[in-house]
Formats: structure tokens, sequence, C-alpha cells
């Protein structure tokens, strides 16, 4: 039998309680991983492993918790050290949507999205480098960057700031992190299916479908798929990179007629 390619290792995957996190940390599971998934909501986060684990029978762990939180980040990385003995990924997907009219964005909306965004994965990322590097033996950090890291979009200017940021990120770690054999990448995720993305848009498959070129939005798969080729052996040559997983939308980033000045945290 062919060993699964995450076999004996440990993952902390973040926002897991639905959408790409859940996919993300259910493909590590069904590849052989043991996850610790994290989520704002202790029910949802209770609830996602409990389905995760029953499917692929891996081991998966429910941490709820704010990222935004640094106590929490430090806590996931030992949780995983003592439930499992070891860290070996750490996918930082927890991530806030913030819309609002530059002209009237209000404080505490910028110090919440940077909150989660980037103090959430800084720390985070830091807690695992720590532990990979307690350990030996190198480690893989994926952090969840987006599109609007790389395009305008109209009422995201402090989100896509903080997207452009978390791969400005990846590319600076490299200097600390691989002499450490840790690997430091991003994904940036287009238009994507998800319930929440559904749920503020019974029409979101269709109307991003009609405007990115290969004719269809993406799936929470397609980016989970990207996650797990950055933290398998065989990316241990790639790092500081960003893979864009959205269907050429970049290439062309037309926008379609919506009603923007939704939130929402994975």
């Amino acid at each position: 039998m062919t060993q699964k390619r995450f076999a004996n290792q440990t993952v902390i995957v973040t926002g897991a309680g639905e959408g790409i996190g859940y996919e993300v940390a259910r493909q590590f599971c069904a590849e052989g991983a043991s996850v610790i998934l994290n989520d704002i909501l202790p029910e949802r986060a209770a609830a996602a492993a409990e389905a995760i684990a029953s499917e692929t029978g891996a081991p998966c762990i429910p941490a709820p918790g704010d990222v935004a939180d640094v106590a929490t980040v430090r806590g996931l990385a030992q949780c995983a050290v003592t439930t499992f003995g070891q860290l070996n990924i750490c996918a930082c997907n927890a991530g806030l949507t913030s819309w609002g009219d530059f002209f009237d964005y209000k404080p505490e909306d910028f110090e919440r999205v940077i909150g989660v965004n980037l103090r959430g994965s800084y720390f985070l990322a830091q807690a695992a480098a720590r532990q990979f590097r307690e350990q030996g033996g190198g480690g893989r950090i994926v952090l969840m960057s987006s599109v609007t890291g790389h395009r305008a979009v109209p009422y995201l200017s402090a989100y896509g700031m903080t997207k452009a940021a978390l791969e400005m990120l990846a590319k600076n770690l490299v200097l600390e992190l691989s002499p450490q054999g840790i690997t430091i990448n991003c994904v940036a995720p287009g238009a994507v299916i998800t319930p929440r993305n559904l749920n503020d848009d019974p029409d979101y498959e269709s109307r991003w479908g009609n405007l990115i070129p290969i004719g269809k939005a993406i799936q929470s798969a397609d980016i989970a798929n990207a996650v797990l080729f950055l933290a398998a052996p065989q990316s241990a040559k790639i790092t500081g990179q960003t893979i864009i997983v959205d269907g050429g939308w970049t290439s062309t980033s037309p926008i379609p007629d919506m009603d923007y000045g939704k939130d929402y945290e994975n």
C-alpha cells in the first residue's frame, strides 16, 4: 500500500470551520495527517472536526479561538505538541474580509482586519517556526493571500492591503527561515464558491463564472490542492512564492455589479 503524503505529520489549519479552511483540513486528514482545526466559533470548530475525523478516519482536534489574540495562536502550536508530540505544517488560513468606503472607514474596522489578517498570521507563523526550530528538521508555513493583493477591488482597500502584506511577509521571512529548513509561501485565491459567499450572493457562482477566463468560479478544493502542494516534501525548494488560483481572473480583472459592504470571518 502506498503511504499517504502526510502520514505522521501534524498540521494546524486556522479558520477551518467551513469553506476553504475546512477543505484544507479535510484534505490533510485524507492524506494521513493529524490536524488541529481552529475556528473562531467553538461549535463550528467542533462540528467540522467531528465531520472530518468521521469521513477520513484521521485525528482532527477542534481548537476554537480568535486568531487576532496572540495567546490563542501560540496556544495552537502548543496544542499540536501536547496532543501529537510535534508540529510539521501550519496553514494560516483564517481571515476577515472588511468592505468599506475609504472616506468613511472606521478605525475600529481597520484594527480588526489588521488584527485577524496580519497579527494572527504573523504570530501564528512565528509560533510554528519556533516549534520547527526546536524540533529540527524544518517545516512548512502557508499563508492565505488573495487576488485582492494583486488587483484593486472597490471598497477593499484595508483588506487588499493586508493580503499584499502577507505576500511580502513570505518573501521577507525566506531570509530568516531558510537556514532552519522552513519554507514559507502564499496561496492567493480568486472568486471561490463557499457557503459564506453563496449566502451573501446566491448567484455568486454564475456571476463570477461569467467573468473568469476559464468560465467557472473556483472551488475550495482548488485552493486546498495548492496548499497541500506547497506543504508536500516535493516542494522543499519552493519558498517565498505566491500561487494565484483564480482561473485567470487577474489577467483581466473585471468586477461584477455587486452589493458591496458585508463583513465576514473564516
